[in-house]
């Protein structure tokens, strides 16, 4: 009984994975209007601007990254 009321009812939470593909979607330009409006409704904001936060970290530390060992190994 439980099962079948949780089939009429999907959860309209979005998992983190979800979460992170949209934020790259939407980073990359590839976003479409359809998900855009639907992670809108999913979430709320929160989650995609902390992730979107943790993503542009993480892109900032790999281009650092990829500049110091460009620069150690040119001189």
């Amino acid at each position: 009984m439980q099962q079948r009321i949780k089939e009429k009812h999907p959860s309209k939470r979005s998992s983190f994975l979800q979460v992170v593909k949209s934020v790259l979607a939407a980073a990359l330009g590839v976003q479409s209007q359809k998900n855009l409006e639907h992670d809108g409704q999913q979430n709320g904001v929160a989650p995609y601007i902390v992730v979107g936060v943790l993503v542009l970290a993480l892109f900032v530390l790999t281009l650092i990254g990829v500049v110091a060992l460009v620069i150690r190994y040119a001189s």
